[in-house]
């Protein structure tokens, strides 16, 4: 083989390298700062959200430094610091009820913030009950930087109503849509 086509095939394959290299970076990027994918474990968003659901969560608004607003799903690191079945720090999914200063209170099985019974049809109808935390005492005022959050299945969820509020900066995404199953592709609202 000539020297002139031994370069050139050092120099294709570094080309290669290098692409390779930049394609793994760029999804590295895409999923720490843009997008990422969540398989949902536990049944304490059904109906909305139902256990092996996949969705994507979107980190840009969060990146760019926009707090997470009542209503929206989020996916958040537990605060306990519990790990999962893998022995990675365990990601919830669950909705955000009330934010920094608002007051969340719980009677006769409606949520109340701020005073104000919410309407919450993706409840399906099952009552709020307070969890009996020591963490909790109701009326409840979330702190500056915190959210409250809750599992719509609320019969079925362990939440702000037993391990308190969770810090802003423990929120990795706000959900987005659900990709599989594929007969149920769409936006979690």
């Amino acid at each position: 083989m000539s020297e002139n086509k031994e370069k050139k095939k050092i120099s294709e394959t570094v080309r290669w390298i290098i692409l390779l290299a930049a394609v793994i970076l760029l999804a590295l990027g895409i999923r720490k700062f843009v997008i990422e994918p969540f398989n949902i474990p536990s049944e304490s968003m059904t109906d909305t959200i139902q256990v092996g659901d996949l969705i994507m969560a979107q980190k840009v608004t969060l990146e760019l430094g926009k707090d997470p607003e009542p209503g929206q799903i989020v996916t958040f690191i537990n605060v306990d610091g519990e790990l999962d079945e893998k022995g990675n720090v365990a990601t919830y999914i669950k909705r955000v009820i009330a934010t920094e200063g608002q007051t969340v209170d719980l009677r006769d099985g409606y949520v109340y913030i701020d005073g104000v019974r919410q309407e919450e049809p993706y409840t399906l109808g099952k009552p709020t009950e307070n969890l009996h935390s020591d963490r909790v005492s109701y009326p409840f005022t979330v702190s500056d930087g915190c959210i409250f959050v809750m599992g719509d299945n609320r019969t079925g969820s362990s939440d702000s109503r037993w391990f308190g509020e969770v810090p802003v900066e423990n929120v990795t995404g706000i959900a987005l849509f659900r990709y599989w199953p594929l007969n149920r592709i769409g936006t979690v609202k």
